[in-house]
């Protein structure tokens, strides 16, 4: 076997093999689910970016969310578009590691944003005395370096160990590629490969404990005053909801790969794939968009033809 592994320079992605008869269909959908992707986050990242009253760390935090939601769903949606007009399913080594990388690093990046929104809350409602001095410019300027920085680090990590296993296979049974599964073709166990994404999940679960440590904290300081419980249910409300949206996406994903069903259709093992790559880029701008008072003020005012003297009174 350990003779086939300089032969694996292809993967083929066998979860597109059933969708022969509705792929045009499936692909006019995808292609209006990207679309919207699109829409809905880069009208939230150019509201943010051109209006200086959302210069704030809350919303330059959600900038990068939806700057990642857009960077993350570009690992995939091309991807799967060329795959869905073409009769052959295949992915390069390379493009294979490209694509679970980015994938990867993408997730990990939305846990870390959606933690630093979680923290930018809880200072402001929980140390509103200290809040300007803690959430200064130069602060936020590192801590959206390093929420970008340690994920594409720690996946890249996973990713360069991934490229060093030797292979016997070349079947992937996914629409997309993650390194897990490039892990699973492996002509024997690694160590490294067990150690990093053990070391990685336990990262990101420290990430979760936290948001929820903040979140019992600011549920109790809210509980004393009307103007307070007012902000939570506006700004950590949407917040909340699409961390449990991001967490149970991925955890439907997770649990699938390890503990699913061989005998379930494939279309069902497709949807289960495709939920966090679907949901939370969509769901994540939209639910600030439509929450945050001056985000849907000043969208409200652009569709309305006001965008100009909204502009200017920024």
């Amino acid at each position: 076997m350990m003779n086939n592994v300089s032969v694996v320079t292809m993967f083929t992605l066998s979860g597109l093999s059933g969708t022969t008869n509705y792929r045009v269909v499936l692909f006019a959908l995808t292609l209006l689910c990207y679309f919207v992707i699109w829409l809905v986050n880069l009208t939230i990242i150019v509201t943010i970016i051109l209006h200086k009253k959302l210069h704030e760390p809350m919303y330059i935090f959600l900038c990068n969310l939806c700057i990642n939601g857009l960077y993350g769903t570009a690992g995939f949606y091309p991807k799967f578009l060329i795959d869905l007009l073409s009769t052959t399913h295949v992915i390069s080594y390379a493009g294979c590691l490209l694509q679970g990388f980015v994938l990867h690093s993408s997730v990990a990046a939305d846990f870390s944003f959606l933690v630093l929104m979680a923290y930018d809350r809880y200072v402001a409602i929980c140390r509103p005395l200290v809040y300007h001095s803690v959430m200064t410019k130069e602060k936020v300027g590192v801590f959206v370096f390093f929420a970008w920085l340690i994920p594409i680090c720690l996946v890249f990590m996973g990713t360069i160990t991934t490229s060093r296993t030797s292979l016997c296979g070349s079947q992937i049974p996914r629409i997309y590629c993650v390194n897990w599964l490039i892990g699973k073709l492996a002509c024997s166990a690694s160590i490294a490969n067990v150690v990093i994404p053990a070391f990685n999940y336990t990262f990101y679960f420290g990430h979760f404990i936290f948001v929820g440590w903040s979140y019992i904290h600011l549920i109790r300081t809210c509980k004393a005053s009307k103007e307070n419980w007012s902000t939570f249910m506006q700004t950590c409300v949407p917040h909340l909801f699409c961390l449990v949206v991001g967490v149970v996406s991925l955890l439907f994903d997770l649990l699938y790969m390890r503990f699913g069903s061989k005998g379930l259709p494939q279309s069902a093992q497709n949807f289960m794939a495709m939920q966090f790559i679907i949901v939370p880029p969509v769901i994540n701008p939209l639910m600030y968009g439509f929450k945050l008072t001056q985000i849907r003020q000043i969208i409200k005012s652009a569709l309305c033809g006001r965008g100009s003297v909204v502009g200017l009174k920024s």
